[in-house]
This record gives C-alpha cells, structure tokens and sequence, in this order.
C-alpha cells in the first residue's frame, strides 16, 4: 500500500484529507466482507484501560460506517471529532473522548498572545455544548516556536491557560494540550515537544480540568523512557494516544514500543481517562488492525 502523509503530519484542520490514498481499500473492506474484523468484541478485564480511536486515521471510511464498526468491534469511544460529527458518533452510542473545538492549531497555539483570544473564544462556545452531551475532553496546542525562548512560551501559555481554565472548571470538560515530536517527520518547530515544557505550564496551572495529552509515539521519538515518564507525570497526564515507532504504523510486533507493558503502567497510576489509537493502518485490513490493537491493550 502507498505509504499516506509523513508520520505525525496531523493538523487539526486537515484530518480528513490526511489519507486519502487508504480510502478506498478501507472503504471496500468494511462494507464489502470483513465482518469478522469488525464483529468480535474484545475482552476487556476489569482493570483495563478504556480506549478509544482517532477518526482522523480513518478518514477515508465514511463517519457513519465507521462508527459501526468501531461500535461492533467493542470500543465505546472515539477521538478527535470536531464539533459538527460529534451528533453521529453519539448517535451509535459512542462517547466522543476528545473533541476538537478548533482551539487554536499546531502551528498557531498557546504560545503566542495574539492566538489567545481566539483559543478562549472557541472554549467559551464549546465546553459548554461538550459538558452538555457528555464530551470529557477537547484539545488544543503549544504552537510553533518560530524562534520563541521557552520561557516566553511558558509564559504566555500560562497565561492563555489561567482563563480558560475556570470555563473548563465551572463545565466539569478537561482542557487537553498535546505534546509533539518536533523532528523531521513530525510536527517541525513545535515548541511542546518536551514534557519538562508541558509539566511547568500545567504544574503552573493547577487545575484539574488543564492536563497534558500524552503521545506515546511522538515522546518515544523526542525523549524515550516511556514508562518511568508517564508514571512520574500521571497527575498531570489526562488522556494518552498511541501508534507504532517507526512510521505511526501498527502496534505491533513489527515496532519498537512494547504496548502490554505500558498499558499496565497507566493501569498502576490510577488512570480512568481514555487511551485512543492514533495509527495509520498498513496493512490491507484497516479495522483488523484497530481489532489486534484494542485486544493487544485490553491487559
């Protein structure tokens, strides 16, 4: 299969057109005869983590279909949704686990103080409608550094935060904020590329409804220590997506992250948010794929 965009080239704006050269065959192998990849429901013990899917991996699939199978399947959440899908995916009874209300971009985020406006804005329209169908999360970014210092970025970040956070607050929805990998494939220039970064805004912030979204994949590729990061953090982490290193590929055993022993590490904090899958499919059985992933995880 055609390899689609470069590993981590996801913006919040342009998620549906990200794989169009997957549409096709992901379309065809869910209406046309993979029932058994959709239909087995997974076995989820007791302590499991609850996950979740990124549609924007999906995209190529119509919404509707997707959801179908995802709901077949036994996942109960999906992730990433903008505003005007998430009636589809409540509609089959899925929880829309983080939804994206167009607070900011990757590029243009929290660092500088001529997006803030337009950051609280989108949250004081949203969060409201989030809390009011049952919508936990939505998520916004670092920005790009375009030569900014860190602690100028830290700064203005904080303070972008500080009002958002009581609209967050007074909802009950927690604000996320993604850390990134800034090198060539990923999301180049990013300024949240270190959870050091992250951990001083949202330590600074001290709101239970202000968290880092932890990426596996992109801080495996920016720093490593996975394990030993995500438990010290775990106060501060309020929701987790995965992928394959290298290439955002399957989790599987073809990569260098070994996911049952992460999972059980989330497990061990505590943790009751979502963990969604956020890899591309590379092989010719897209919700296969997403099936062996859900059951790899349910540990």
């Amino acid at each position: 299969m055609t390899d689609p965009a470069p590993p981590g080239d996801r913006k919040p704006v342009s998620r549906r057109d990200a794989l169009r050269a997957t549409g096709a065959a992901s379309l065809g192998l869910l209406i046309g005869g993979t029932a058994n990849s959709a239909s087995a429901h997974y076995r989820r013990s007791a302590n499991a983590i609850t996950q979740s899917v990124a549609r924007w991996c999906f995209a190529e699939i119509p919404l509707a279909p997707f959801c179908r199978g995802v709901a077949d399947m036994g996942l109960t959440a999906m992730d990433l949704l903008t505003v005007e899908e998430w009636p589809v995916a409540l509609d089959h009874g899925l929880t829309v686990s983080c939804g994206d209300v167009a607070a900011g971009t990757i590029e243009d985020g929290l660092n500088e103080t001529r997006n803030h406006a337009g950051i609280i804005e989108a949250f004081e329209r949203h969060i409201p409608h989030a809390a009011r169908v049952s919508v936990p999360n939505v998520i916004c970014f670092f920005g790009n550094r375009r030569g900014m210092e860190d602690r100028v970025g830290i700064e203005n970040s904080i303070r972008c935060l500080e009002a958002c956070a009581p609209i967050a607050e007074s909802e009950g929805v927690t604000i996320l904020v993604e850390v990134l990998n800034s090198k060539p494939g990923g999301h180049v220039d990013y300024i949240g590329d270190r959870m050091d970064y992250a951990l001083e805004i949202i330590r600074a912030i001290d709101s239970p409804r202000v968290k880092i979204l932890y990426d596996i994949y992109h801080m495996q590729i920016m720093e490593g220590d996975i394990i030993r990061t995500l438990t010290d953090a775990s106060p501060w982490i309020g929701h987790y997506h995965t992928a394959g290193v290298p290439r955002r590929a399957e989790i599987d055993g073809t990569q260098e992250l070994n996911y049952p022993p992460i999972v059980r590490a989330i497990a061990d904090t505590g943790f009751e948010g979502f963990m969604a899958h956020e890899f591309i499919p590379r092989s010719g059985d897209p919700l296969r794929s997403l099936r062996e992933a859900v059951e790899l995880c349910a540990v």
